[in-house]
């Protein structure tokens, strides 16, 4: 019973955190249309034109660098 209390406070820390790192990407991404509207229009527009593997390697790239740096950090 011990180790489940242990177990069930380690998965409420796990979503607490995961709950906070998807607030700050809203708030991350929310500071581009908030503070240059304009600009983030003509973005998106541009970002539309790319073609889907351009995305996919911009967004793959991505997702590496991001678990690069949460491994540095942890």
């Amino acid at each position: 019973a011990r180790q489940f209390m242990a177990n069930e406070a380690v998965v409420q820390r796990m979503w607490h955190e995961l709950g906070i790192a998807l607030c700050l990407v809203l708030v991350i991404e929310g500071m581009m249309p908030f503070l240059a509207p304009a600009s983030w229009k003509e973005m998106v527009a541009n970002i539309a034109e790319v073609d889907n593997r351009t995305l996919r390697i911009i967004g793959f790239l991505s997702m590496m660098i991001g678990t690069g740096l949460l491994y540095i950090i942890n």
